[in-house]
C-alpha cells in the first residue's frame, strides 16, 4: 500500500502514517465560528485537509475514510451579532452555515462525513464536564466549571511547546478570581436572561468553546483517532485544551495522534486586515475578485491555495489569480469536448482517478501534502498536449494524456469539465496572437530573472515595471516566473524598454 507521510506537530517531525484502522481512517478538523461570511483565511484550512481527505480516500478506499468537521453555532460572538441585528441566534447560524457550505462547495471542498453542530451535543459535553469533576481535574466556581491546568502539569504544553511556568510568567490578562490557576479555561460558564443555556448540574449557562470539540471528536470518532487538523492559530489554546481535556476524560485513550496544522495567510505581502482595507470574504472573491469586478472562479482560488505547501504563509494576490485563471482556461478548453471523458469522470470520480492518475501526483501527495510539486507534475503533464510535443502525440496517447491530466486534477479536488469560460466552445479569454510579441516578453521575463539571480536589482525592478505599465502580468512561482497579458495590454509601451 502506499505510504504516506506527514509531519506531525506533537513530535515536530515527519511521520510515516498509520492509522489505527485501515478500515476505518478517521480525521476531526475544526470548523467555523457561524455568525457572519467566511473570510480568505477561514477557507485555507477547508482546502488543505480536502485535500488530505480526497488522498485518504484514494489510498484506504472512499468507504474507509470517517471526516468529521465541526459547526461551533454557541459563542460569544454569536450572541453580540443576534443583539445587534435583533434577529434570532438560530436564524443567524443556520443562515451563515448554508453560506458557508455553499462557499466551500465553489471551492471544490467535498463535505465531510459528519458536520456536527455544537449546540447538537450539549448533553454530551455536559457528562464529560462531570467526569472531569469526578476524575480531580475540573471544579466549579460561582457558577462556571473550569479544567485545572494542575492536574495535568506532566502532559498540558506539549503540543504548543510551552510549560505552564512560561505560560503563568508571559500571562498579561487580568485572572477572573475564582481561578486555582491563571492557565485553568473554562467548561462550562452561566448564562444570562436572553443568553443561550442549558440546564446542568451547575446551573443553567452554556460550554466553553474548548470542551465543544473535545465532546464531538469522542462522541463520533472515539477516545483515540488518527488526525486532528486546524490553522496554526488554534494550536494554543485550543488544540491544548482539547488534549487535555480529552486524554483527562478518557485516560486509556490517546486522542489524536497526528496533529496537522497549517500556516496562516496574508494578502500582497501584508496581513489581512479591515484597518488595512484588504479584508475579503471567500464570496467577495468569487463575485468582484478579479480585475474589472470580474468573479474568480472557484478553482482558481482554490489552485492558488495549492501552489503553497500548507506548512507556510500563504500570500493572496490578484495577480497569482490572474495567471491561475488562465492556466485552467487552457486545461479545461483541452478537454471541454470529450464528452465521453466527462461521461466517465462524472460517473465515478474515485475510480477515474484510481484509473488514470499519475503516481508522480500521489507520490508528491503523499510527501506531506506537497501540492506545489503536485502542482509542477500537472504543469509538464499539460505542456506535453502544447504545440510541438502535442504534434508527437498519436490520438491514444493525447487521449491518455488528457485522462492523467483530468485525473490529477480530479484528486486536487478541481473538475475541469464544471470549470472554463466557454461560448459555444470558444474560450473567453484574450490571447496573445503576435509570435515577435510573446518572444519579445518571453525574453524580458527571463532577463529579469538572470537580472535578480546576479543582482542587478536595478534592472529587475526597471523590467518588471515596464512589463507592468505593458499590462503584463508576472508572478514569481515555485515553478519560475509565470505570465499573462491583461485586458489593458499595450505592446507599443514595451518598446521603451532596451
Amino acid at each position: 500500500m502506499t505510504t504516506i507521510k506527514l509531519h506531525n506537530t506533537r513530535t515536530r517531525k515527519k511521520e510515516e502514517f498509520a492509522p489505527l484502522d485501515p478500515e476505518n481512517v478517521r480525521m476531526y478538523v475544526c470548523g467555523p465560528t457561524v455568525y457572519d461570511r467566511a473570510h480568505l483565511g477561514n477557507a485555507r484550512p477547508v482546502v488543505v485537509f480536502d485535500v488530505l481527505y480526497r488522498l485518504l480516500r484514494h489510498v484506504y478506499g472512499p468507504d474507509h475514510v470517517t471526516y468529521v468537521r465541526n459547526f461551533t453555532d454557541v459563542d460569544d460572538k454569536i450572541n453580540a451579532r443576534a443583539a445587534e441585528s435583533g434577529r434570532a441566534i438560530g436564524e443567524i447560524t443556520a443562515e451563515t452555515t448554508q453560506w458557508f457550505l455553499d462557499d466551500m462547495a465553489e471551492l471544490g471542498a467535498l463535505e465531510p462525513d459528519h458536520m456536527p453542530r455544537a449546540t447538537q451535543y450539549i448533553p454530551q459535553m455536559v457528562a464529560m464536564i462531570e467526569d472531569l469533576i469526578a476524575k480531580g481535574h475540573a471544579y466549579e466556581a460561582e457558577g462556571h466549571v473550569l479544567f485545572a491546568v494542575d492536574s495535568w502539569r506532566e502532559g498540558y504544553g506539549k503540543l504548543s511547546g510551552r510549560t505552564v511556568d512560561d505560560m503563568i510568567a508571559g500571562s498579561r490578562v487580568e485572572v477572573a478570581p475564582y481561578k486555582r490557576n491563571p492557565m485553568d479555561f473554562v467548561l462550562w460558564k452561566p448564562s444570562d436572561e436572553g443568553q443561550p443555556g442549558w440546564e446542568s448540574p451547575w446551573g443553567r449557562g452554556r460550554p466553553g468553546w474548548h470542551i465543544e470539540c473535545s465532546a464531538m471528536a469522542y462522541e463520533l470518532l472515539g477516545e483515540s483517532f488518527d488526525i486532528h487538523g486546524g490553522g496554526n492559530d488554534l494550536m494554543f489554546p485550543h488544540h491544548e485544551n482539547e488534549i487535555a481535556q480529552s486524554c483527562c476524560a478518557h485516560p486509556e485513550g490517546q486522542f489524536a495522534r497526528y496533529w496537522l496544522h497549517n500556516e496562516m495567510l496574508q494578502v500582497e505581502g501584508k496581513k489581512m486586515s479591515k484597518s488595512l482595507g484588504n479584508f475579503f470574504t471567500v464570496r467577495d472573491l468569487l463575485e468582484t475578485g478579479m480585475p474589472g469586478n470580474k468573479g474568480v472562479p472557484g478553482p482558481v482560488i482554490r489552485y492558488v491555495f495549492l501552489l503553497t505547501n500548507y506548512r507556510k504563509p500563504m500570500d493572496w494576490r490578484q495577480a497569482s489569480a490572474v495567471l491561475a485563471k488562465r492556466r485552467l482556461d487552457i486545461w479545461a478548453s483541452e478537454v471541454a469536448h470529450q464528452d465521453h471523458l466527462r461521461s466517465e469522470l462524472n460517473s465515478d470520480v474515485e475510480a477515474f482517478i484510481r484509473s488514470y492518475v499519475d503516481q508522480n501526483i500521489v507520490d508528491a501527495l503523499c510527501d506531506d501534502l506537497n501540492t506545489s510539486l503536485a502542482i509542477t507534475h500537472l504543469i509538464s503533464l499539460a505542456k506535453s498536449l502544447e504545440g510541438s510535443s502535442r504534434a508527437k502525440l498519436s490520438s491514444d496517447q493525447v487521449e491518455q494524456a488528457n485522462k492523467r491530466l483530468l485525473a490529477g486534477c480530479a484528486l486536487l479536488g478541481i473538475n475541469l469539465f464544471s470549470y472554463g469560460d466557454f461560448e459555444d466552445g470558444v474560450m473567453l479569454h484574450p490571447t496573445l496572437s503576435d509570435e515577435v510579441i510573446r518572444e519579445r516578453i518571453v525574453s524580458l521575463v527571463w532577463e529579469r530573472q538572470d537580472a535578480k539571480k546576479s543582482k542587478d536589482f536595478g534592472r529587475a525592478d526597471e523590467i518588471r515595471d515596464a512589463l507592468t505599465k505593458a499590462g503584463v502580468v508576472v508572478v514569481d512561482t515555485p515553478q519560475g516566473p509565470e505570465w499573462d497579458v491583461g485586458p489593458d495590454f499595450d505592446p507599443a509601451k514595451l518598446e521603451a524598454l532596451k
